[in-house]
Order: C-alpha cells, then sequence, then structure tokens
C-alpha cells in the first residue's frame, strides 16, 4: 500500500505541473507585457538601427534627395575663342580674333518642375525604407517566435523524459512484486531514447534559428538570445478590418509614384516650351595702316538673344503618352496589390482564429489525457497496471502540449502579419 500511495502521489504532482503549461498570456505584435516585450521590442531597436539593408534604402534616399540640388543648375555658359587665319577686312580694319559667350535659359518655371519631380521621386524613394523597416520587424518577430517555440519544445520534451524514468522506476518496482514484465521496461527506455533524440535534433534547430535571428540583428551569430518563457494565446481578440489597408506604405508608394509622373508630365510641357539665350560677341579689329578716322581699328561688341524652338516636338508627345500609360500602368499594380493585401490579411485572421480554436482544443484533449491518466494509475491499486497505455497516454499529452505551441506560434505569426498590414 505504500508503493501505491507514493506512485497516486507522484502522479498528482506530475499532473499538476503539466496543467500549468497551459498560461494565458496576453499581447500584441511587438511589444509583450513585462519584460517579454522589453526583450523583443530591444531586439526589434537592435535590428533597425545594424541593418544593412535599412542603410541601403536610407542612403539611396540621400541620393534622390541630392538630386533635388543637381536640378536647380542651369545650362553651362558657353564662351568661344576664334583667330581669324584669314583676316577679313572691314572699313574699320582687319578682324583678328573673336570671343563669344552665351548663355541658355530655361522656359519660366522649368527649374521649378525639375525640382518638383525629384523632389516627387524621393518621396517614393522615402517609403521604401518604411517598407523595409516593416519587413524586418516581421522577420525579427517571426524568428523570436520560432525560438520560442523551440525552446518551449525543448521543455516539455525534459518533463516528458523525466516522466518516463519515474514510470521506468515504478515498472522496475512492479516488476519485482510481479506486477510488470521486463519488456514494460524495455519499452520505456526505447520511448525515452526516441525523446532524447528529439530533444537532440530541436537543439540543433534553436542554434541554426538563432543564428538567423543574430543574421537579421548584424551581429555575431553565437550571441545568445534571451526568450520569454511562457507565451500563450491572450484571452481576446482585436478586430481588424481590410479599410486600414489604404494606409499602408506598399499602396501609398504607388500613390508617390503616381505623383511622380504627374511631375513628369509636367517638366516634360516646359521641356516643351523654347529655351532664352543671352550672349555677346567681342571681335578684335587692328587698324588700316597709313589712314586717319575716327573709326579706324574699333573693335566690334555685338549683343545677341537666341531661342530655341523645339519645332520638331515629336519626343514631347511621345514622353507625353508614355506618362499617360504609366499612371495606368501604376492604377493597375496599386489595385493588384490591395487585393493581395487583402487577401493576406483575411488569410491572417482566418489563421488566428484557427489557431485560437485548436488552442482551445489541445487543451481540452489535454485534461482528459490527465483523468485518462489518473484512471490508469488508480487501477494500479486494483493489482495491474498495462505500461502500453502508460505510454499511449504519455505520447498523446506530449502531442497535445506540441500541438498547444504550434497553435500559440501559428496565432502570434498571424498577428505579426496582421500588425504589418495594418499598422
Amino acid at each position: 500500500m505504500k508503493i501505491v500511495k507514493y506512485i497516486s502521489g507522484f502522479c498528482n504532482l506530475i499532473f499538476c505541473s503539466l496543467s500549468k503549461r497551459v498560461v494565458v498570456f496576453g499581447c500584441s505584435l511587438f511589444t509583450f507585457h513585462f519584460t517579454s516585450g522589453q526583450q523583443l521590442e530591444t531586439y526589434i531597436e537592435e535590428a533597425l538601427a545594424n541593418s544593412p539593408e535599412i542603410q541601403k534604402f536610407e542612403l539611396q534616399y540621400q541620393i534622390t534627395t541630392e538630386k533635388t540640388n543637381e536640378v536647380r543648375t542651369i545650362p553651362n555658359t558657353e564662351i568661344g575663342v576664334g583667330y581669324f587665319v584669314s583676316e577679313p577686312e572691314t572699313r574699320t580694319g582687319a578682324q583678328k580674333a573673336k570671343v563669344s559667350i552665351k548663355q541658355m535659359i530655361p522656359w519660366f518655371g522649368s527649374i521649378t518642375a525639375r525640382e518638383s519631380y525629384a523632389s516627387a521621386i524621393a518621396n517614393a524613394k522615402y517609403e521604401d525604407i518604411v517598407i523595409a523597416k516593416r519587413k524586418l520587424i516581421v522577420a525579427v518577430s517571426q524568428s523570436y517566435y520560432n525560438l520560442y517555440t523551440i525552446n518551449a519544445q525543448q521543455k516539455i520534451l525534459l518533463q516528458h523524459i523525466e516522466l518516463l524514468k519515474t514510470y521506468e522506476t515504478l515498472a522496475l518496482t512492479a516488476v519485482e512484486i510481479g506486477k510488470a514484465s521486463a519488456v514494460d521496461v524495455l519499452r520505456l527506455q526505447i520511448r525515452q531514447n526516441e525523446l532524447s533524440q528529439v530533444l537532440a535534433v530541436s537543439e540543433q534547430d534553436f542554434l541554426a534559428e538563432q543564428t538567423v535571428f543574430n543574421t537579421l540583428l548584424d551581429r555575431d551569430k553565437s550571441i545568445e538570445i534571451q526568450i520569454v518563457n511562457e507565451l500563450t494565446i491572450p484571452s481576446e481578440n482585436v478586430s481588424f478590418t481590410s479599410t486600414t489597408l489604404a494606409l499602408h506604405p506598399e499602396l501609398i508608394k504607388y500613390d508617390k509614384l503616381y505623383q511622380s509622373v504627374e511631375q513628369s508630365e509636367l517638366l516634360n510641357q516646359k521641356k516643351s516650351n523654347p529655351m532664352i539665350g543671352f550672349g555677346i560677341d567681342y571681335i578684335a579689329v587692328s587698324e588700316r595702316p597709313n589712314m586717319n578716322f575716327s573709326d579706324n581699328g574699333k573693335d566690334i561688341i555685338m549683343p545677341m538673344v537666341s531661342l530655341s524652338i523645339p519645332l520638331f516636338n515629336q519626343k514631347h508627345k511621345s514622353k507625353t503618352k508614355q506618362n499617360q500609360l504609366k499612371q495606368q500602368e501604376i492604377k493597375v499594380q496599386k489595385q493588384e496589390r490591395l487585393n493581395t493585401l487583402k487577401t493576406a490579411l483575411d488569410k491572417a485572421i482566418t489563421d488566428r482564429k484557427t489557431a485560437r480554436i485548436r488552442f482551445d482544443t489541445q487543451a481540452k484533449n489535454l485534461k482528459q489525457a490527465k483523468d485518462a491518466e489518473e484512471i490508469l494509475v488508480k487501477s494500479y491499486e486494483t493489482g495491474t497496471i498495462d505500461f502500453n497505455d502508460v505510454l499511449d497516454i504519455q505520447e498523446l499529452q506530449l502531442k497535445f502540449q506540441m500541438n498547444q505551441i504550434a497553435s500559440v506560434k501559428a496565432y502570434f505569426n498571424a498577428t505579426t502579419i496582421i500588425n504589418y498590414l495594418s499598422n
């Protein structure tokens, strides 16, 4: 009877330990409550600060922004110097050399149009930074959830290995008193070996995912990651609708690209206008020998005004047509992307609901498995215990716990996508 009491009391302790694995824990995408929120948020901030990809897009944005200074310039000043090999004779003397200066000036508003176009391109490029940051946050968060999942699974595996060792002790005792066979002991040992193998593989998976995570943070792959101890599905969902997609940066980028094409067309219209040129010609004249009059050898100064008129402006008409087609293309691309984002959002919402349903179902199954194990242990009081049934129940418990962790991972991965699409 002492053995029976020992078995019953120990198993009740195990049941309480396993049941405490189901913990309600509420969180949003990028912040957890308590210390876990600080951990992930800190990792995200580090990733955003160190990411070479983010730095690449920021440099590209700075380049496009600097182009606004480039387009403020006017055409080069033309300076020409000529020397008359055969000096043409004029009334006032022979022309020796010629110096000319000419400056073309774009039509009124052309420089402003160029600035507006360059600024519109820069605004569109800025959205690449916003999108890249969002995608990096998603990648860091999902990798963190993968690490949490592997870590939680390892804890469960260790618990079940210890539980099997306890069952092995009970089986050995049962063999001594004739209530079990040596085969039962061997089966329990084989099951321990299988779980130890799964645990060893899981440790390698954790190291591989740790490398992925540290790479996202652009740091040494061997740095240890601090993982939250317990994370489960919160009690209530936050509702999301696809109407929030209108402000998503992936769609805003198309709006800004459309605006850049509008500015491109305004610039094209300005380019189709004439350009005004101002200049001056200076011709050095030598004195005529043996002649005396007031303008003898007087140099020639000739101010000039010129117009550059695009008489053959087919290229500007073609550019207008191209801009119209580009605007239509951008509208179609935006609608296509909007449909894709709507589908992704609806799927993420559905996946999150499904994860909650599965989590709740596994919780019920785990409780029923616990009840079944209690019944099985009580049967020991009648003088018999079937360790095959013990293994079956233990395997079911492990399956349900693993499924719960997978549901938690699926829930938060879906929440990550929802926040990426909705915020």
